[in-house]
């Protein structure tokens, strides 16, 4: 059985009786702010939380890069139910430990409060890469989610990556989630996404002639000094260097575990829509990369709120138009995976509540308090 980083073997998924063979695995990487509990500022207590963290559940727990940040994550898993019961567990215990050490954790894209920089995590990978790339640290924390599904082999996994690129700006739209930053409302949807971009590997994934092509431009972009190993090959999908699944890395962490579950269930949905493709010899759509760069600049500033680029044309449309566009395309994906009725009540209740960078302003335009947008954002990360 394999586990995704940081996480507890499970009992292997059972595969006889109903299961079926064309059916994949997701599982799912959410990284989280640790903040005051009265300003709402980002706070080093990395250390003091998981010192709360109940012993069953530390495999699953797990620092990230710096003091301000934790991460859980998800077994991997055939149905929607385990991995929202996972995320649930999982989130409840750590705001509990968050409480007893003294502070908040929020699923959000960054800090939205002024404050200090907390520091890097002491680990010698970490000490080198600050060594290497210096004022690059993004802000008082960068938490994104990272989707794994799992693929057959690396030949299939990279033509999969050909596939989803066109689509994944779509997806960023869907969970932009960072409107404040510092203080201030900066205008986009996901500054995270923004603050991001600031290291040097960091892009949508190219244009991918093989697997050997898909290593060999790892081995050129090490040699090239943008990345210290295969871990910061930053690209917005690639191939887990440690497990068999494609890791579609492009969203801020989504506010509520509906909302995480329902990427999931998409994102489940896009790659396997792209293996299906793959066997009946459709090809991939050839996007070009400025227009791609393009697309999910889009995403980041406008939201699932404003408009987004139709990659099939080059057009402009209303970012929810395009959602609808995928989710059809989709749609028989779902159906087979047994997620489609859910999907559909998520996306309902998507479309009434609004993304989460669209709650954090509607919160703020009612008080004028970001500490009360913080406070909303720790309803919504413990599920209360």
């Amino acid at each position: 059985m394999v586990t995704m980083p940081g996480q507890v073997a499970q009992a292997p998924v059972e595969t006889t009786g109903t299961a079926r063979p064309d059916l994949l695995t997701v599982g799912v990487e959410e990284e989280f702010l640790l903040v005051d509990p009265h300003t709402g500022a980002a706070v080093p207590a990395v250390d003091l939380v998981m010192a709360q963290v109940p012993a069953e559940l530390r495999g699953q727990v797990e620092r990230e890069f710096q003091t301000s940040q934790i991460e859980i994550g998800s077994p991997p898993g055939l149905e929607l139910s385990s991995i929202r019961h996972s995320l649930g567990v999982l989130r409840a215990a750590l705001a509990d430990a968050a409480e007893r050490a003294g502070v908040r954790v929020l699923a959000i894209g960054t800090g939205p409060v002024e404050g200090p920089v907390p520091p890097v995590v002491d680990k010698p990978r970490f000490d080198r890469m600050i060594e290497r790339f210096r004022l690059l640290v993004p802000g008082p924390g960068n938490n994104g989610m990272h989707v794994h599904v799992g693929v057959p082999d690396a030949e299939t996994g990279v033509q999969v990556l050909n596939h989803v690129r066109p689509w994944l700006p779509v997806l960023h739209a869907v969970t932009a989630n960072s409107p404040f930053s510092g203080g201030v409302d900066t205008g986009y949807a996901s500054w995270r996404s923004i603050e991001w971009e600031r290291w040097p590997s960091v892009a949508p994934t190219p244009w991918l002639e093989s697997h050997e092509h898909y290593e060999r431009l790892i081995r050129q972009l090490i040699a090239s000094g943008v990345m210290l190993d295969e871990g910061m090959l930053y690209w917005y999908a690639r191939l887990s260097a440690k497990y068999p699944t494609v890791e579609i890395r492009i969203g801020d962490v989504c506010p509520s575990v509906d909302d995480t579950v329902l990427v999931a269930a998409l994102v489940r949905a896009l790659v396997s829509t792209a293996m299906a493709d793959i066997e009946a010899g459709r090809p991939a759509l050839r996007t070009d990369h400025h227009l791609l760069v393009a697309a999910h600049w889009r995403a980041a500033h406008d939201g699932l709120e404003g408009d987004g680029v139709d990659l099939t044309t080059g057009d402009l449309r209303p970012a929810w138009a395009l959602l609808d566009d995928l989710v059809d395309r989709l749609r028989p994906a779902l159906d087979r995976h047994g997620d489609l009725t859910e999907v559909t009540d998520l996306l309902d209740t998507l479309r009434r509540h609004g993304s989460g960078a669209a709650r954090q302003r509607a919160v703020y335009a009612r008080t004028g308090r970001l500490t009360d947008v913080v406070a909303d954002v720790a309803r919504q990360t413990r599920g209360t």
